[in-house]
């Protein structure tokens, strides 16, 4: 695992994960019995924690979904081949409108 984050998209992640853990903070201060604020507390941190170690674990499942998908040799769509099959051996095209 290396780092898949620019500088300056790390530095955005630590100001609003800094931001909003601060926020989160003195709102649980006057309300510890809320466990939203929990679950945005540890939002917040995981943001920290993206901007130190300039690693987003959603940023790099993305990038091998696209890697993914751009790779499948397997699945080869032609419209054209699509088309003919629509229209049927005697040649008359009629649109399928399903409404």
């Amino acid at each position: 695992m290396g780092p898949n984050i620019g500088i300056i998209n790390a530095l955005m992640r630590l100001t609003a994960g800094f931001t909003v853990l601060a926020w989160i903070t003195s709102k649980m201060v006057r309300r510890p019995y809320r466990d939203s604020y929990l679950v945005v507390a540890l939002l917040a941190a995981m943001k920290i924690g993206e901007g130190i170690l300039r690693y987003c674990p959603l940023t790099d499942l993305f990038d091998r979904f696209q890697d993914y998908r751009g790779h499948d040799d397997d699945y080869d769509f032609d419209f054209e081949d699509f088309q003919q099959q629509a229209e049927g051996e005697g040649g008359a095209s009629e649109s399928y409108n399903p409404s």
